[in-house]
């Protein structure tokens, strides 16, 4: 065979070579495309499912003289964990709020306050117009009377809530494959059917769904205050799970997960704004709790709010928001350094 043969040989060989090289490239860029567009249009499809809006809301909070926008204004979500569960089955409307938290999100610099409200905290309830514990209004009037409640106590307006039982928060904790938190004790704690099957251990390790939710829940180590501290590192815990890049591939999972066991008046659209909230990582997120202290002097448990520290917490998430008449100012040390996430037991009770 001659040289000019061998050279030609070669030649095609190289361009047979590329061009498979090219078709799997292609077909790559393709199938990544077409995932995309999948979660995409799956994502829409959940968000449907889990929409709900509250009629007595539909030109928004009355504590708000014009719309808004996540991404375009400073917004709040009331975040609502009921007690209800398949075996339960209270049904949403007369289930008991076990958790409620609310989030005010600055648009400026992506910054987040997280404040936990005990379920016990002695307060207004509009729906029934007398004082009672916080966590029966979602009780008496679902979710609308539980927006009111909160907006009453801390005086804000509630943008959007989010609702879930005890399967979505398990759901969502085992779609991200766990959270990583410091567990501060050994014990044996009730499961999300109320039977003792969850064994915590101390330490700073990965816990699943069931366990994640036995921690949240359980009030018998400590109190309410530090149980919605607990609640707080576990949502904190899972931002920082959901901004991490190896959490891609998980989105499809979280997506379903949401769809089928939660409900919320956020859109599609509102959801895929928030999601940039984690563009650039974990965004800067403050705690607060709400100081009191115990009183049974009426034979009842009760949380007891500070009144001067509510004060101050009304005050520093009214100038979160930026509402008329408050400015915020971004704390110094945010600016200089690169942000990163480094009680009786009612459950029986019949008043």
């Amino acid at each position: 065979m001659q040289r000019s043969e061998l050279r030609t040989m070669k030649k095609s060989r190289k361009r047979k070579i590329l061009y498979s090289i090219l078709i799997i490239l292609g077909s790559l860029v393709i199938l990544s495309a077409t995932y995309a567009v999948y979660l995409a249009k799956k994502a829409e499809v959940a968000a449907n499912n889990s929409f709900e809006a509250i009629e007595e809301r539909e030109s928004g909070s009355d504590l708000r003289e014009e719309d808004v926008e996540p991404l375009e204004d400073n917004v709040s979500i009331l975040l609502v964990g009921i007690d209800d569960s398949e075996k339960r089955d209270f049904g949403d409307s007369n289930s008991r709020s076990d958790s409620l938290m609310v989030a005010t999100l600055n648009n400026e610099d992506k910054s987040i306050k997280i404040v936990s409200i005990p379920r016990d905290t002695y307060t207004y309830i509009p729906e029934v117009g007398y004082e009672d514990k916080i966590t029966h209004a979602h009780a008496y009037g679902g979710t609308f009377a539980a927006i009111e409640t909160v907006e009453e106590l801390l005086e804000i307006p509630i943008d959007y809530y989010v609702r879930l039982n005890f399967e979505a928060f398990i759901e969502v904790v085992d779609a991200f494959d766990g959270v990583v938190v410091d567990v501060p004790y050994d014990r044996l704690e009730l499961d999300e059917n109320d039977e003792y099957t969850i064994q915590l251990t101390e330490g700073r390790q990965l816990l699943d769904g069931r366990e994640a939710l036995a921690l949240a829940r359980t009030r018998m180590v400590d109190n309410d205050i530090e149980r919605g501290k607990r609640q707080q590192m576990i949502l904190e815990a899972l931002i920082s799970r959901a901004s991490s890049v190896q959490s891609f591939g998980k989105y499809g999972d979280v997506i379903e997960a949401l769809g089928d066991n939660i409900r919320t008046d956020l859109t599609f659209d509102n959801m895929m704004s928030f999601l940039k909230y984690l563009n650039s990582g974990v965004p800067e997120i403050e705690t607060i709790s709400l100081a009191g202290f115990d009183d049974t002097s009426t034979g009842v448990y009760y949380w007891q709010l500070d009144q001067d520290e509510l004060e101050v917490t009304r005050e520093s998430l009214k100038s979160h928001l930026e509402l008329p008449g408050y400015t915020y100012t971004r704390p110094i040390e945010q600016e200089e350094t690169d942000s990163s996430l480094t009680t009786p037991d009612d459950s029986t009770e019949s008043e």
